[in-house]
């Protein structure tokens, strides 16, 4: 039997990450190696599928742009496209994993699977994660099954949604979690074994594109917090399009910046409300009539969902759909 054809997307990240020492797991150069220097560490790959693949950036995650995430979502599109690719495996830095991956779970139209892997340790590091990280995410992704789940992310022998994965901590390699709603899946003796399916609509289901679009409409995040101020007002004539608030509790904010928003509401700003909180699902009060809420998307996610509903809409009732749809 023939094996699939598995393309690599590099951008960068720990898993190619180089430091002066073998100890040092912290103060490494991120993205330093090639797609080549990281493929020659796991040889075992090439069992699994035939690989090809492209350096598309080398960079820290932390310098993930929303013109690159255009650019990778058409080039992501355009190998989903060709009859010589059957899955996609991004290698990425984990700080901004999640974001990317749910873009892309937006904004990429495949049944193909589209996998991101990274790892916590560069590559230089005793006991790094990456090559094994690596080599699960080719697994998954020669597997065809895995593009009926959307985009999701292969870490530390788990796979995750991209909507409900979260990386919860700084720097132990078990990072990447689903708190609220759980793993899809794990991966065992190089199989991808699946227990449940995110129902809200994504990839080959989704209609929200990003096709032809220079910029992503202008969309800011903003912590609740004690003291928080009246400086909500200043947004609209920046050009500020939506507002994502990370509100205290079930998306609550102080009074004096409710009366700030509901001014800048009508001169045009969308604003949904999410969470600070660590999980629940925000949903609709009378209180905050005219904001729409995150249900279960963190406030980084919601900001990425609005962005494209907005492309495509500035109907109030529409967008408000679409978080019940996505």
């Amino acid at each position: 039997m023939a094996l699939p054809n598995i393309y690599i997307v590099a951008c960068g990240g720990t898993i190619a990450g180089k430091a002066a020492t073998e100890e040092d797991l912290t103060g490494y150069t991120a993205g330093a190696a090639t797609i080549d220097e990281v493929l020659q560490a796991v040889p075992a790959v090439h069992q699994y599928a035939r690989i090809r693949g492209e350096q598309f950036c080398s960079i820290d995650s932390s310098d993930m742009s929303e013109g690159l995430w255009l650019a990778l979502a058409a080039r992501v599109q355009e190998l989903a496209g060709r009859d010589d690719v059957d899955g996609i495996v991004v290698t990425h830095g984990t700080d901004t994993m999640e974001e990317t991956a749910y873009f892309l779970n937006l904004a990429v139209h495949t049944e193909k699977p589209v996998v991101f892997v990274g790892s916590m340790r560069p590559a230089t590091a005793i006991s790094a994660d990456g090559p094994l990280n690596l080599l699960e995410a080719v697994q998954a992704a020669a597997q065809a099954e895995t593009g009926r789940y959307g985009v999701v992310i292969v870490m530390n022998g788990t796979i995750c949604s991209a909507r409900f994965v979260e990386k919860t901590d700084t720097t132990h390699v078990d990072t990447f979690k689903s708190r609220q709603l759980g793993y899809i899946g794990l991966m065992q003796d190089g199989m991808p074994m699946f227990y449940q399916a995110p129902l809200r609509r994504h990839t080959y289901e989704s209609s929200l594109s990003c096709s032809g679009c220079a910029a992503l409409p202008t969309v800011v995040v903003a912590y609740a917090y004690v003291g928080m101020e009246r400086w909500i007002e200043s947004l609209v004539p920046q050009g500020v399009c939506g507002l994502v608030l990370a509100g205290f509790g079930h998306g609550r904010m102080p009074g004096a910046v409710w009366q700030s928003l509901q001014k800048a509401m009508k001169e045009g700003l969308v604003v949904v409300r999410a969470s600070r909180t660590l999980g629940g699902a925000v949903t609709p009060v009378a209180e905050y009539e005219g904001t729409i809420c995150a249900d279960t998307l963190t406030p980084q996610k919601a900001k990425i969902l609005l962005q494209l509903a907005l492309l495509k809409t500035r109907n109030i009732h529409e967008i408000e759909g679409a978080f019940r749809e996505y």
